[in-house]
């Protein structure tokens, strides 16, 4: 018997069995850049968040786990049209490839920009985590914003419906103030209330408030480990 179609049947079948890689955890990082931001903060955001992925605590909280990596991806949002994925998905198992994401988001120039809209946001992390070659056994986005209001676009109820149904948990940061000196909630109402009433959702969600840069990467670390740790609510 002639077997000299054997070697390209096995090629095809491998190909199409290739095996995702497997993680505790997918997390999409929305990181807002709405018309509300400027520069300066979008640089003291990014460190916050340099300054957390390699803290001991969350490098502790990932290698901990099951599997013991995560993947996670770097988005900062604007307007309706405007979502710009800053650091693509990055598989992170200690400090080696926490320090690499780092690097990478804090190389990358600000490609997002306009009013606020959430929900495209949502749909935006929604669509990366379905897209990817990566296998999570939690799937959460985590959505930062100085304001729970949307201008256009996508109803936040719509794509907070459809995340859910996709079985993605979505947690909060809520930039109370931006502004060292300042207190009190932004725009004369209760953030934090707000996002658990409109924007997070599934099991274990939960919403972190921060007031002022001092506070900001302290408050992305203790997110971070609820998040890797699967410890919300």
């Amino acid at each position: 018997m002639r077997l000299w179609f054997v070697a390209p049947l096995l090629a095809a079948l491998s190909s199409g069995q290739a095996t995702a890689t497997e993680v505790d955890l997918e997390l999409v990082l929305l990181a807002d850049a709405s018309r509300s931001i400027d520069a300066a903060e979008i640089q003291f955001q990014r460190q916050g968040y340099v300054e957390a992925i390699a803290s001991p605590e969350v490098l502790d909280a990932i290698t901990s786990g099951f599997i013991g990596r995560i993947a996670v991806t770097y988005v900062e949002w604007g307007s309706a049209d405007s979502q710009d994925v800053v650091v693509p998905w990055t598989v992170v198992d200690g400090a080696a490839s926490a320090a690499a994401f780092g690097e990478a988001l804090l190389a990358a120039p600000r490609n997002a920009f306009g009013p606020n809209a959430i929900g495209n946001a949502i749909a935006a992390g929604q669509a990366l985590i379905e897209g990817n070659d990566i296998d999570g056994f939690r799937k959460v986005i985590d959505l930062s914003a100085d304001s729970a209001s949307s201008f256009g676009g996508l109803p936040i109820p719509l794509a907070r419906q459809s995340a859910l149904a996709a079985d993605i948990v979505i947690n909060g940061l809520a930039v109370l103030c931006r502004e060292a000196a300042c207190s009190g909630r932004p725009g004369g109402y209760d953030l934090e209330t707000a996002f658990a009433e409109q924007i997070i959702g599934g099991p274990g969600s939960f919403v972190v408030g921060v007031e002022g840069p001092d506070q900001f990467a302290e408050a992305v670390r203790r997110k971070l480990v609820l998040e890797i740790a699967d410890l919300g609510g």
